[in-house]
């Protein structure tokens, strides 16, 4: 007798979700997004005459990243405090500060020795305390091929504040401050609070703006994480996501309304795209055996996905030299630029990922003292 399986049959099961230690997909999706920045930089669509909109939206994978780190980070909290009945500040901080100090420390010593100790550019020493104080989004001058690093202090105050309102919260309001304080950045970034007199305010090299760069997707991140968390909320979500072929068809509206979106996505339409990533996000993660699995899990993808947050940092120094390069080889060719200084963003992650960051990362497991 053949045994016929049903739809019913196949839905992702909250338990099932619960078992999951790693998500195998999640590397494959840093993977894309870090390709997306990659992407952005390339002298590239740039010098098209007329760029197809999709291709000038490399940007947003900061915006998938923010997602990505709002999902893993409430996810990870949420099933420590499910297994112990509560989670460790101390343990939390201890491992973020391992993850991200090192690299970052490093990055910015060293451009800051070469551009203020070797070029000779002072001008710089008054904005350096603030990258070290991971408060570079608010800068209104930058250290040259330090840009990247505002998107790591909007990461780094969310991992500060955000641990703090999951416990202070009571968490049958956690949802609603969720959406209150989203709601509140769409207007912020729309210039809405200037409407009733919050306007910015300079503090030496600080432009100080609520919300000037775009918490909302961390925070939807977060959200999506609670939502998957619950039982109900799973539920809801897989009856909607969970079929094996939700993945292509998701990141393939995600696309559509990456290049049909107004060219200015302030507002409405950053809320659009950031709710499809969390959408493509939960497709990915609410069952292991879903149709892009074996894409999202290719051992190549998978490794550049686990070395992204190195090739972020490095990726404009790997630009840079290859800039330096071509132009000395008389080579201005956007293609070959792309190809190179990726290639060198990558291998100089490598080498960072293996010999300096690692030996960090094997203290993650310690007890913060």
């Amino acid at each position: 007798m053949t045994r016929t399986t049903s739809f019913r049959d196949t839905r992702p099961t909250h338990e099932a979700y619960f078992k999951v230690q790693h998500f195998g997909s999640l590397n494959g999706l840093r993977f894309f997004c870090i390709f997306a920045v990659l992407w952005h930089h390339a002298p590239i669509w740039t010098q098209m005459t007329d760029a197809p909109t999709l291709l000038t939206r490399g940007f947003m994978g900061v915006d998938f990243f923010f997602v990505l780190s709002g999902f893993l980070i409430t996810t990870l909290l949420l099933r420590e405090e499910s297994r112990a009945g509560r989670f460790s500040l101390k343990g939390f901080y201890w491992r973020r500060i391992l993850r991200i100090v090192p690299v970052y420390f490093l990055v910015v010593t060293l451009l800051a020795v070469y551009y203020i100790g070797v070029k000779g550019q002072t001008e710089y020493l008054e904005l350096l305390p603030f990258y070290y104080l991971f408060l570079s989004n608010f800068l209104m001058h930058e250290i040259a091929l330090l840009e990247p690093t505002w998107s790591l202090s909007v990461e780094e105050q969310y991992y500060l504040v955000w641990p703090l309102l999951l416990l202070l919260i009571p968490r049958r309001y956690i949802m609603q401050v969720l959406i209150g304080l989203i709601a509140l950045n769409l207007v912020a970034v729309m210039g809405g609070l200037r409407i009733i007199g919050i306007n910015p305010v300079e503090v030496g090299p600080l432009l100080l703006q609520m919300f000037t760069a775009t918490y909302a997707p961390i925070l939807i991140g977060s959200g999506l994480a609670i939502l998957l968390h619950s039982k109900a909320g799973f539920e809801a979500l897989g009856r909607v996501l969970g079929a094996k072929a939700a993945p292509p068809v998701i990141f393939a509206l995600l696309l559509v309304f990456m290049h049909y979106l107004p060219l200015d996505i302030t507002g409405w339409p950053n809320l659009v795209i950031y709710l499809t990533m969390a959408a493509c996000l939960t497709s990915i993660v609410i069952r292991e055996d879903h149709l892009m699995r074996s894409v999202f899990t290719f051992r190549p993808i998978v490794r550049v996905g686990e070395i992204s947050y190195g090739i972020y940092l490095y990726h404009l120094i790997g630009l840079h030299i290859t800039m330096v390069l071509l132009t000395a080889l008389g080579m201005q060719n956007g293609w070959a630029t792309f190809a190179l200084y990726s290639f060198l963003a990558i291998a100089i992650s490598e080498l960072s990922f293996r010999y300096y960051e690692t030996p960090f990362l094997n203290l993650r497991h310690r007890k913060a003292r």
